[in-house]
């Protein structure tokens, strides 16, 4: 019996995060009431407050899930400068796909615009690409000048810039095809010349197929 209330508080408890995830996908935190939560949800307000005690808590719940994309990185026997590449085509998709992830990236980039705005989500997801690039650039698949951290910094930004920009011009249609530009044009100026084409900016093979990705045309001769 214990365990049967266990997994049907579980359920709901999941069914308030979705609820919460499409009202503050739709609407931002700001925008967003806890009414609204329960309307998406399908549950009582004192369902919802058994399991998170404000909409803060909520919210903040959503964000830590973002880390749930880059957690099997520590289990990569090998990780490198390919694993990195591959993260951000696994996260494109999943701002594509999956609400959940879509609103914890937008409640993200809101906390971040705050008086006192919180730097861990972005600080986290920089040092897992550093976690990634520090061993690529000891086997040599780095050029010895580059800064991990800073190329490590620089790629977050620049990440959630394009996709930003992808979700205001195209409702995010574009973003795999924005990400693999931001590989193309980064690899040559931090991967040695004569290593360069063991890296493929538009994910690994096994990447494409786990994402049911296709395979972007090749970028025009100049």
């Amino acid at each position: 019996m214990a365990r049967v209330r266990q997994e049907r508080a579980e359920i709901t408890r999941q069914a308030i995060l979705d609820g919460a995830a499409i009202a503050f996908d739709h609407a931002g935190f700001g925008g967003t009431s806890l009414s609204d939560v329960v309307k998406h949800a399908g549950v009582t307000k004192g369902a919802l407050y058994f399991h998170f005690p404000s909409k803060q808590a909520l919210a903040r719940t959503l964000v830590d899930e973002q880390f749930q994309v880059s957690a099997d990185v520590p289990a990569i026997e090998d990780p490198g400068l390919q694993t990195v590449i591959d993260l951000t085509h696994r996260m494109a998709s999943g701002l594509r796909t999956n609400v959940r992830i879509r609103a914890g990236i937008r409640l993200v980039i809101e906390f971040g615009s705050f008086t006192d705005p919180d730097p861990s989500p972005y600080n986290a997801w920089i040092e897992t690409c550093r976690s990634c690039l520090t061993p690529a650039q000891e086997r040599g698949d780095v050029v010895p000048s580059v800064d991990v951290h800073d190329l490590s910094t620089f790629l977050v930004g620049s990440f959630t810039g394009i996709q930003v920009t992808s979700h205001v011009r195209t409702g995010r249609e574009d973003l795999h095809a924005r990400v693999v530009d931001l590989w193309t044009y980064l690899l040559p100026g931090i991967v040695p010349a004569d290593r360069l084409a063991l890296f493929d900016p538009e994910g690994s093979p096994e990447c494409r197929a786990a994402l049911d990705l296709p395979t972007a045309p090749p970028l025009p001769l100049p």
